[in-house]
């Protein structure tokens, strides 16, 4: 039997890891053995280490580094799927960067050898409810994710109704000319812990869809790029007022991301603010690193702006 393979979509600071420790968590009850396949920018992986506790005889977590070139990556992709179909999963997670074009897990998983190991489960995208679509190719890579999707989560959903949030989407597919419209019990909302085994259940069996949409030139990986900054001992409220004016301020760059730990009391925290929101959360174990990803980056600036 094939090992099922589930494509995790979103942009950057959506919910995907949170989402993937709740799903994880449910495959597991349901006897799976999981493999979770983390991609990400540089050798640190914050979200990798956020989901280390899941590891254990039913789930280990892998990682492959983003921001080389295109063929290189998808070369490390590939190679480290085939290593996983050795290892004794029946399920793989695949987690991406955030700005990732599903045409690529496609591409790979039937093509061989990999389609001899895998077939694909279902491509799940986790919306970020108050994301602003700013540009052409935002779109795009918003909506391209949208039209393969099986399933779709709402995030940080606040107000918002389901229905103004599924003609938000919509109006996003009509852009990139995708026939795809999104229906309601395609859609899920709240918070990921509140989800039901029910509701799990259905999102593991929802598959994908193949819809056609018009094809455009993206901006590529490479076109980002992360800084990492190890201990600098910032405080949590030091790093929120420097979180407002790189988010603020377009002469560091246009920072889209910032993630990491901090201690304080003690006790590690992990932060993961994107301009609109600020999430801080405790967890058992962390690590004195902040990265910040952005395009364009002023890399000298945003150091001398920490070292004041």
């Amino acid at each position: 039997m094939n090992i099922k393979i589930d494509l995790i979509t979103g942009f950057l600071g959506s919910g995907k890891t949170t989402f993937i420790r709740k799903y994880v968590e449910y495959l597991i009850k349901c006897g799976e053995r999981v493999g979770i396949l983390e991609n990400d920018y540089g050798a640190i992986n914050v979200d990798m280490m956020l989901l280390s506790d899941l590891r254990g005889p039913s789930c280990e977590i892998e990682m492959i580094a983003g921001g080389c070139c295109y063929d290189c990556h998808v070369r490390r992709f590939k190679t480290k799927l085939i290593s996983m179909a050795m290892s004794g999963y029946t399920r793989v997670i695949v987690e991406p960067s955030g700005i990732f074009d599903t045409d690529e897990f496609f591409d790979l998983v039937y093509d061989e050898p990999l389609d001899n190991w895998y077939e694909i489960g279902s491509v799940i995208t986790i919306v970020d409810s108050g994301i602003e679509i700013k540009d052409k190719d935002t779109e795009y890579l918003f909506a391209s994710q949208l039209a393969n999707a099986g399933a779709i989560i709402f995030s940080k959903v606040k107000d918002y109704t389901k229905e103004s949030l599924i003609a938000k989407v919509n109006k996003s597919l009509e852009a990139i000319g995708c026939n795809r419209r999104i229906l309601l019990d395609e859609t899920y909302m709240g918070h990921h812990a509140k989800l039901s085994n029910a509701e799990f259940d259905a999102i593991k069996n929802s598959g994908y869809h193949s819809y056609s949409y018009e094809k455009r030139m993206v901006i590529l990986d490479n076109d980002y790029s992360s800084l990492f900054l190890m201990n600098k001992n910032l405080e949590e409220a030091a790093l929120i007022n420097l979180s407002n004016i790189l988010f603020n301020n377009k002469e560091y760059g246009d920072i889209i991301r910032i993630k990491g730990f901090f201690k304080k009391s003690d006790n590690w925290y992990l932060m993961n603010m994107t301009k609109d929101s600020k999430d801080i959360d405790f967890i058992s174990s962390g690590q004195d690193v902040i990265i910040i990803i952005g395009k364009d980056m002023n890399e000298e600036k945003i150091e001398e702006l920490i070292s004041k």
